[in-house]
């Protein structure tokens, strides 16, 4: 039920921008089904399906301030957008604090820490490949380098590459 009422709430932000909706509908259920199928446990699933719902809650303040929304400037605004936005679901703390390092670290390939940041890069990735117009080449070099679960090598093989 969290995850249905914070879809709901992340809709209604998105006042209407078909674009960004689409975008995080396709990367929560990316990051589900990658998730389920790699077998994460109960908690671990439920961060990285929160994760996924808000994980570009920057976006329309980024190209309202700045013009553009990259990743690093996402990854700055972020937080800030978080703590009030996630108040109302009463995470725990280790599960809001785990949710908002993920957010503000989701164009971050390095250091990634757990299966939820992985599992986050990876469904993000396959969205972006699609939105972006990517390169065969740009894709195959971020699938040797990013990509490390069977599950999102394979949806990224037959979504691109066969």
């Amino acid at each position: 039920m969290m995850t249905a009422n914070l879809t709901q709430k992340m809709i209604h932000f998105y006042q209407g921008s078909l674009h960004d909706i689409n975008h995080f509908l396709k990367v929560t259920a990316f990051a589900r089904t990658i998730g389920l199928q790699e077998q994460l446990d109960e908690r671990t699933q439920l961060t990285l399906e929160l994760t996924a719902i808000v994980h570009d809650i920057a976006c329309p303040l980024c190209r309202e301030k700045y013009g553009r929304a990259s990743g690093d400037l996402q990854e700055q605004e972020s937080e800030a957008l978080l703590r009030p936005f996630l108040a109302e679901f009463n995470l725990d703390e280790q599960m809001r604090e785990r949710v908002i390092h993920l957010v503000t670290h989701h164009h971050t390939y390095t250091g990634v820490d757990g299966m939820d940041w992985q599992i986050l890069l990876e469904a993000d990735f396959l969205v972006n490949a699609c939105e972006g117009n990517m390169t065969r080449e740009a894709i195959e070099s971020f699938r040797d380098n990013v990509f490390r679960t069977p599950t999102g090598i394979t949806l990224l093989n037959t979504m691109y590459l066969n």
